[in-house]
C-alpha cells in the first residue's frame, strides 16, 4: 500500500490566467503529462467569469467552502453548486460561466479523461471498502479517519493513490466524520 498524503496548507498555488481564482493541485496522473488521464484539485473561485473548457473530460465538481457558485451554460447546465459536500457532475467540454452566490467558493475538483478513467465522487460518512483495482482519493471534511496503517487524516487533509496501492477501507472516527472519497475507475474495468 503506498498513500500519498497531503494537507490543504501545504498544496502548491496556482493563480488563474484570468485573475479569477487558483488552484491548488493534489495530483495529476501521469505527472507532468499535458494528457492527463485524471487529476484532483482544489480551486478557489474569488470573482465571477468562465470556467475553462476541457475537451474529451469530465468532471466533478464539490462544493468545500464558502456560499456556492452558479454554474451556467446556455440550454446545456443551469446548476446551483451551494451544498458543501455535494458532488455534481458534468462535461468538461462545455464551456460555463460562474457566477459567486456570495462570497468567494472553494471547491474540489476530478478531471477524468473520457474513454480511460471514470470518477463517482460522494460524501461519505461512515467505514468504507475500496477497491484495490481502482485509484482515488480522500479529502476530510470534519472529523478524523483513520487509514490502514494506523495514522489519522483531519479536516483538511486526504490521500490518494493509484490502483493496486490503495487502502482496503477508510475508518470513520465517531459520528460527526465527513470526508469526499473520489473513486477513479480506469477504463479496463469498466
Amino acid at each position: 500500500m503506498k498513500l500519498n498524503r497531503f494537507d490543504f496548507a501545504d498544496l502548491p498555488v496556482s493563480p488563474w490566467r484570468n485573475g479569477g481564482g487558483e488552484t491548488r493541485e493534489i495530483t495529476c496522473q501521469p505527472p507532468g503529462n499535458a494528457e492527463f488521464g485524471w487529476r484532483a484539485s482544489i480551486a478557489t473561485i474569488a470573482q465571477d467569469g468562465p470556467f475553462s473548457a476541457f475537451n474529451g473530460i469530465d468532471r466533478s465538481i464539490t462544493l468545500l467552502e464558502g456560499d456556492g457558485v452558479h454554474l451556467y451554460s446556455e440550454g446545456l447546465i443551469d446548476h446551483q453548486l451551494q451544498r458543501i459536500g455535494e458532488p455534481f457532475a458534468f462535461p468538461g467540454d462545455v464551456a460555463l460561466e460562474a457566477r459567486l452566490l456570495g462570497g468567494s467558493s472553494q471547491d474540489f475538483n476530478i478531471m477524468t479523461r473520457r474513454g480511460h478513467y471514470q470518477a463517482q465522487v460522494q460524501r461519505i460518512a461512515e467505514t468504507i471498502g475500496l477497491s484495490l483495482q481502482h485509484a482515488g482519493v480522500l479529502y476530510v471534511l470534519r472529523g478524523e479517519w483513520q487509514l490502514p496503517d494506523g495514522s489519522l487524516l483531519a479536516a483538511r487533509q486526504g490521500c490518494w493513490w493509484l490502483p493496486g496501492n490503495g487502502p482496503l477501507r477508510l475508518v470513520a472516527q465517531g459520528n460527526d466524520a465527513r470526508a469526499l472519497w473520489a473513486d477513479i475507475v480506469p477504463a479496463t474495468l469498466l
